[in-house]
């Protein structure tokens, strides 16, 4: 029997289940994170060219976390969304036909085409939704850890939310509540150092937004949230605890956002110098390394698999643009508020 290994996260003993993984596994991690930043690339191209009308959120640069984190889960566990919803969304299996098709408010998308960017969901994948609101998606998480709870079904909720999101009023009444009651929810923001175009170190005065933990008695740690296996394996320990009733948890992802906050986003808030170090620390080439190095796949298969989800995204993009848009006489249905 093989000893199990153990990594240092935060002050934490994890078990590192990553590296027991077959190796198919692995690799349709790394594709998925390719699907979500090429998915944002032709999302971009669109905004360009004006065929996405409201704002847009684009999540490049914060692959790893959504992967890595929804990958850690069973397939029929929860998880919500915020605004920069895409890539948890493909990470859990989403139809990229279908959400490219929502992006250009067509009949064919999952709200057909009345949601738009910010109000995607797939409940049959387990995906609650993104939603407008900031921190919306706290409150949303805690109800629907509650009902796991009391249908005793064993299924666990991932509850994503930004660095903005954790100074809301919902996320101190949210945890509490979750704290008191035990409920299987692990809390993860990803932070990614901007809230819009404030900057975390003027809205925080603590080191680390995980250390909110000690407020509410709950587990808490912050992470490298560029570094897949480290999400992998931080999310896959909690999620183990949770579901045997040690839940919540404070999971703190640190990231970066490579695109302005919203399409209409100047930047002036931060520098070519900063984003240009962010980006050196791409996860995606980090964990591609990963799996180049440790032999599981070469640069060739690298290559064609890129390959692979680039013409993929193509194909999505031609079925979004070619779907129609909803009949006007449909503009009151599905609206229940």
């Amino acid at each position: 029997m093989k000893e199990k290994l153990y990594i240092d996260v935060d002050g934490f003993k994890i078990e590192d289940r990553f590296t027991g993984l077959n190796n198919d596994l692995k690799i349709e991690m790394l594709r998925k994170m390719y699907e979500i930043r090429h998915f944002e690339n032709e999302a971009e191209q669109f905004i360009i060219r004006g065929m996405i009308h409201g704002t847009c959120h684009l999540y490049i640069g914060e692959e790893a976390t959504a992967v890595g984190a929804v990958y850690a889960t069973k397939g029929d566990d929860y998880i919500t969304s915020t605004h920069r919803g895409h890539g948890h969304c493909i990470a859990k299996g989403a139809d990229l036909n279908i959400m490219m098709a929502e992006l250009l408010g067509k009949k064919t998308g999952y709200s057909k085409g009345k949601g738009g960017s910010m109000h995607i969901a797939d409940v049959k994948s387990g995906n609650l939704g993104a939603n407008g609101v900031v921190g919306g998606s706290i409150g949303i998480a805690t109800g629907a850890a509650l009902t796991c709870k009391m249908k005793k079904n064993g299924k666990i909720v991932v509850c994503f939310f930004g660095d903005g999101a954790a100074n809301q009023g919902i996320f101190h009444s949210s945890l509490n509540m979750a704290s008191i009651w035990d409920l299987p929810v692990i809390y993860l923001c990803e932070n990614n150092v901007y809230g819009m175009s404030t900057s975390i170190k003027e809205a925080f005065n603590i080191e680390k937004i995980s250390d909110r933990k000690s407020a509410y008695g709950i587990e808490g740690l912050t992470i490298d949230g560029n570094d897949l296996v480290e999400v992998f394996n931080t999310v896959s320990y909690f999620a183990g605890s949770c579901r045997t009733g040690k839940g919540p948890v404070l999971i703190e992802s640190l990231t970066y956002r490579w695109s302005g906050h919203s399409k209409s986003d100047a930047q002036v808030y931060r520098t070519r110098e900063e984003i240009k170090e962010w980006v050196e620390k791409d996860p995606i080439k980090r964990y591609r390394d990963i799996l180049i190095n440790g032999k599981i796949l070469t640069e060739k298969d690298d290559r064609d698999l890129e390959k692979e989800v680039i013409k993929k995204l193509q194909e999505a993009s031609e079925f979004a643009k070619k779907s129609p848009f909803p009949d006007p006489s449909e503009v009151e249905d599905d609206v229940y508020a």
